[in-house]
């Protein structure tokens, strides 16, 4: 399946690339929790959380689901965090992320729906096993 590969390949680049992360949030999980499950397993020493408006069915392992909006962040939630990451958020919720991603310092990574455009400016196209992302550093 097409996704596995992109969720897969996601994971894979996060593990390379934040080795030592203690703490690592995807926002807006919705029913498809697999990035962070993969990521759990290839970082089994990072809290790995999960965030939406409503609980996904299912999480295996020691991914926690924390229930937080984005719009109006519990910015505890992501303190602490080296990276906070989303698949396949809405164009409206981007800038969001990245407010709060710069809050606490910490680095964002979007993956966008094939072919959508990104609202946000200041990004670095990231291609990973061809699978694209957008990566924004902390505090930029």
């Amino acid at each position: 399946m097409v996704f596995m590969h992109e969720f897969r390949a996601i994971a894979k680049y996060i593990a390379e690339n934040y080795p030592s992360a203690t703490k690592i949030v995807e926002v807006g999980v919705g029913k498809v929790p697999d990035v962070a499950i993969e990521l759990q397993r290839l970082l089994p020493a990072c809290e790995v959380i999960v965030t939406d408006v409503v609980e996904p069915p299912e999480l295996s392992g020691r991914v926690k689901f924390v229930r937080d909006d984005i719009t109006e962040p519990n910015l505890s939630v992501y303190e602490g965090a080296t990276l906070i990451y989303a698949v396949r958020p809405p164009p409206e919720l981007q800038p969001h992320l990245l407010e709060v991603a710069r809050e606490i310092g910490a680095d964002l990574l979007i993956k966008p729906l094939a072919g959508e455009s990104m609202p946000l400016r200041g990004g670095r196209l990231i291609n990973y096993q061809g699978v694209a992302f957008y990566a924004f550093m902390g505090k930029g």
